[in-house]
């Protein structure tokens, strides 16, 4: 695995910058340093997960029993900055019957989720110029449905990225975003360079919804290089107590960028309605992928998972595109909630279909930090993979 060299020598050299600075200020600034450190928070987030993924493309089903601990903790205001240091272990518990991406067990189905231990977060913000908040480090980012940029926390080692990020909410209803990312830390246990520009605004001030603007400049490690320009509208209209109706709509184009080749050219399309009544939601909505055989519209930083099946059947775009057809009922009961998902899936060019996919989920909270759950994936293939069954257990908690 390629590691982050950069944030681990910046976090070293924090280290000592601090050490002197506990050593050279005055014994009132020191105290401050000090009182920053004490007064900081622990915080300690453990999920168990099992998995089990059968691929009738590979001879054997994967089981994959993983424990995800992380350990974290974050100083007090000194003088308007906080440090944030986060350490992450996946651990096997049992033996490793599953390809990880990176143990070399290429007869069983992969499960992304290599053992592993890594530091998470290694960040400094700075909140001391009004409606700013400056970060550098490892950090979290995820950007609006995080459809194109996210932290993918449902595999077991979270998506990160070593960044400088500012966020502007100076305007009124205004959020504007930007970051440069010099390294990604894929859940896969890789790293991958980056020389990439985000740049994302957010307006919330309209009475049916919130639009979301940006243009996302992907420079990775000479592959997956794109520059991608769209647009999302959103909203809920809540009519009483017991009925809503909840929208969205979305556009993106897709060029090349860096050092793509030129056929990086592709448009991306969502649309998504329904409704919510007497606790029941449904939804219906459609995503299109563009793809013409040569190179398909690709979101290589999104949080790939809650889209287009939890199979992960679509986690690359085909070079033909993906049109997704899907439809949603679900509820909550109090602190148990109940999902159904059907997709039918089909190329953007070509004709033909893919195959068809049903997802169910089922998860309780207890003690307000008690979280337990039951997933099922089914992809059924037409003409595009094979066969697929994936199921999960888990049980997580956060201090």
């Amino acid at each position: 695995m390629v590691t982050g060299h950069i944030v681990r020598s910046g976090v070293m050299a924090a280290g000592a910058v601090f050490a002197a600075g506990v050593a050279l200020t005055p014994a009132h600034a020191a105290d401050d340093i000090r009182q920053a450190i004490t007064d900081g928070k622990v915080a300690i987030d453990l999920r168990y997960r099992y998995e089990y993924a059968d691929d009738d493309a590979v001879s054997k089903d994967a089981n994959a029993s993983t424990l995800r601990t992380r350990f974290g903790y974050t100083t007090a205001a000194f003088y308007d900055f906080t440090a944030a240091l986060e350490f992450e272990d996946i651990t096997v518990v049992g033996t490793e019957l599953y390809n990880s991406t990176l143990n070399g067990k290429t007869s069983y189905t992969v499960v992304q989720d290599p053992p592993l231990t890594e530091v998470n977060r290694a960040l400094i913000q700075y909140d001391g110029l009004a409606d700013n908040v400056f970060r550098g480090g490892r950090q979290r980012i995820t950007l609006s449905n995080q459809r194109f940029v996210g932290n993918e926390s449902w595999r077991q080692n979270e998506q990160t990225y070593d960044a400088l990020s500012v966020v502007n909410t100076m305007l009124v209803d205004t959020e504007l975003t930007y970051a440069f990312l010099t390294h990604v830390q894929t859940p896969t246990g890789v790293t991958m360079e980056s020389k990439s520009h985000l740049f994302h605004g957010t307006y919330s001030g309209l009475p049916l919804g919130k639009i979301d603007g940006y243009m996302y400049l992907l420079d990775l490690d000479g592959t997956n290089d794109s520059s991608t320009l769209g647009g999302r509208f959103s909203g809920k209209q809540v009519y009483d107590q017991w009925t809503s109706l909840i929208y969205g709509v979305e556009l993106a184009i897709q060029n090349d960028y860096a050092d793509a080749p030129n056929s990086v050219d592709a448009n991306y399309f969502a649309f998504e309605i329904g409704g919510d009544t007497s606790g029941i939601t449904v939804m219906l909505g459609y995503e299109q992928l563009g793809g013409d055989g040569t190179y398909g519209f690709q979101t290589p930083l999104a949080s790939k998972h809650g889209f287009n099946g939890w199979a992960d059947m679509f986690l690359t775009t085909p070079a033909a595109g993906l049109e997704d057809l899907y439809g949603s009922v679900g509820t909550d009961i109090g602190t148990l909630k109940v999902l159904g998902v059907y997709h039918n899936f089909s190329p953007d060019s070509g004709g033909g279909d893919y195959g068809s996919e049903l997802d169910f989920i089922v998860t309780q909270t207890f003690a307000r930090r008690y979280d337990v759950g039951g997933k099922l994936a089914m992809y059924d293939a037409d003409s595009f993979a094979a066969d697929t069954l994936k199921m999960w257990l888990w049980v997580s908690t956060a201090f």
